[in-house]
């Protein structure tokens, strides 16, 4: 990437942080994200009050990369004041275009939550008839240390092809970026190539985008936190991917820190 647009990366829009990640990263800046993160990665949280923050999470998230990813159409509409007002009750500007087909990827069981939010948001402003929930079963595999050395999907449930389509990955946790790589590259392998991805992990590591962008063309994420715990001071006090190659989100086992733990395990509760 050239230098004049790492330093136009180092002025953000009002929405998002300032970082050198380049043009396919958007790190969303808005308190009420981060508070609620902090909430969801405490472990004094209740589970009812985490499952209302996680829904509200990607709600927001949602709500912000369909907002600018999406294609949009000038369409006019007539509302309910059209009865008496003729054409003047016609809302007459911008809106998602209607031929838009999305596909959302459910990668079992962190997204259960997230995937279902964001499929029933979409069929809400869009025909259901282009908007279709895929699921996909995978897990991460650690050798006898506990070290993640890979993913394995051992079954899914995949509607059709995505040939054209807009493809949004609601995975919670961007930690290594093993399982969306995965997901994804199983999907060019067999059931074609989407128009756009959308990656949507709540928090995000360093390690994660570097590994997604080397590895998908077509990609572009959207997260609400960037997690680079494990990095030295220095690397700290500068702009998020002054030093990528230094940064570090990950510990030894390759959780996120600070992270918000096993969210697979948190969000179904596993231990009872």
């Amino acid at each position: 990437m050239s230098d004049d647009n790492l330093e136009m990366r180092s002025r953000p829009a009002d929405w998002e942080v300032a970082h050198r990640y380049g043009e396919r990263v958007h790190i969303l800046d808005n308190v009420y994200l981060l508070s609620a993160l902090a909430r969801i990665g405490s472990p004094h949280v209740a589970h009812r009050d985490l499952m209302a923050l996680l829904r509200s999470v990607y709600q927001h998230m949602l709500t912000t990369a369909c907002g600018r990813e999406l294609p949009r159409v000038s369409i006019s509409v007539p509302s309910r004041m059209a009865a008496a007002h003729n054409h003047r009750g016609n809302y007459k500007g911008p809106m998602f275009d209607p031929d838009t087909s999305i596909v959302v990827v459910d990668i079992i069981r962190a997204g259960i939550v997230p995937s279902q939010v964001c499929f029933e948001l979409l069929t809400a402003v869009l025909s259901e008839q282009c908007v279709r929930l895929d699921h996909l079963t995978m897990a991460r595999q650690s050798d006898e240390h506990g070290h993640v050395i890979g993913v394995d999907l051992s079954g899914s449930k995949i509607g059709g092809r995505v040939d054209g389509a807009i493809m949004i990955l609601p995975d919670p946790m961007g930690a290594t970026g093993k399982t969306t790589i995965r997901a994804l590259k199983h999907y060019l392998k067999s059931f074609g190539k989407p128009k756009k991805i959308i990656a949507l992990p709540m928090i995000a590591t360093p390690e994660y985008s570097r590994a997604v962008l080397e590895e998908l063309e077509d990609i572009v994420i959207y997260t609400a936190r960037l997690d680079r715990g494990m990095s030295e001071p220095e690397v700290l006090a500068t702009i998020p991917g002054t030093y990528w190659d230094r940064e570090k989100g990950l510990d030894e086992k390759s959780y996120i820190v600070p992270g918000a733990g096993g969210m697979g395990e948190v969000i179904n509760n596993s231990w009872c």
